[in-house]
């Protein structure tokens, strides 16, 4: 009887050891420790030995299935692994790229990565929202009612056959759905991706990138604001930098302003860039309007707030001197390495 189960292990290891890619584990399994394997069946033959017999074969009997049961995890572990291994295969042998062809971070990447470090230094939050967004979102809930004129000023790109989603025309949709999510108070910006149907020029891109931020507390005023958006100017532009803010409409914001800074190519003089205007608007910001906090579950009665939006793409081109908006989706190598 020893004999037997000392058997049956050779063989159940030999089975193990010859395994090949097409066998199921889970049929050796039941061959050898199913209810009607062998083992069992080895089992059964017990009962016709003498007690001191059976308890000395029992024992053998024991240590013979889990032997059996660790091998048969042991198999079950390296298949796994090798499956894993073979799904993360890699060819050392493939060419990779010269040091010298490393790539280089987009400008626009690289404004929004330092102002994102500026911001979060100021305790605010980086957020996300989704590129294609609900009409709800990005226009009723930030204070733009279906006949309200702004949707037509911002020409937006709808998805065929469904008329409620729209490519985001601003990143102001995650004000709303971030105060719904964390509530107040608040301070967080928003990066990110926004199309629109424009007409392209020097300073215009159907896609471009904007910088949104928000800030909702206690006794919020118009000084926090305009403090806040010329610590940012002076960060990226330098203390020399000039700032005004003056009155503009927007429907989620009252009262409402444009920010602009000197042009940085004729130095506010004049040119073809600002329009012979010697400034550049690169921001729009206000007092969050009081329907916008009704909608992000804030009480306008006890909390305030004040947004700005940063357009990342205008940043960059002030920063860096590029005078042409147009190159900043042309996805020329030699553009990218001048920066």
């Amino acid at each position: 009887m020893r004999q037997k189960f000392e058997d049956l292990k050779k063989t159940f290891d030999i089975a193990l050891s010859d395994l090949k890619d097409g066998v199921d584990l889970e049929e050796i399994k039941n061959k050898f420790l199913g209810r009607k394997g062998y083992l069992a069946t080895l089992m059964k033959e017990m009962a016709d030995l003498a007690d001191e017999e059976r308890k000395a074969i029992g024992r053998l009997a024991n240590e013979t299935k889990t032997a059996m049961e660790e091998g048969f995890a042991r198999a079950e572990t390296a298949r796994q692994t090798s499956q894993v291994l073979e799904g993360e295969w890699l060819d050392v042998s493939e060419p990779v790229f010269p040091i010298d062809e490393c790539g280089h971070l987009h400008p626009v990447t690289q404004v929004q990565e330092e102002l994102e470090d500026m911001f979060s230094s100021m305790g605010f939050m980086v957020v996300d929202g989704p590129e294609l967004e609900s009409d709800f979102f990005n226009f009723t809930a930030l204070n733009i009612p279906p006949t309200h004129p702004a949707r037509d000023m911002q020409d937006t790109l709808y998805i065929k056959d469904h008329p409620d989603q729209v490519m985001r025309t601003q990143t102001s949709p995650v004000q709303v759905r971030s105060m719904r999510k964390y509530g107040a108070p608040l301070r967080l910006i928003v990066p990110g991706r926004c199309f629109r149907n424009e007409s392209t020029d020097a300073r215009h891109e159907h896609t471009f990138y904007q910088l949104e931020g928000l800030v909702v507390d206690k006794g919020i005023n118009f000084a926090h604001m305009k403090a806040t958006l010329e610590k940012v100017a002076k960060r990226l532009f330098g203390d020399g930098v000039q700032m005004r803010l003056r009155p503009k409409f927007y429907p989620f914001v009252e009262p409402g302003v444009r920010g602009e800074v000197t042009c940085f190519l004729c130095h506010g003089k004049g040119c073809r860039v600002c329009k012979n205007s010697g400034w550049l608007e690169v921001l729009g910001a206000g007092l969050v309007h009081p329907n916008v906090l009704r909608e992000g579950g804030v009480e306008p009665a006890e909390y305030q707030g004040f947004a700005f939006g940063f357009g990342l793409s205008r940043l960059a081109m002030l920063k860096y001197n590029i005078d042409d908006a147009r190159l900043m989706q042309s996805g020329d190598v030699r553009f990218l390495k001048q920066f």
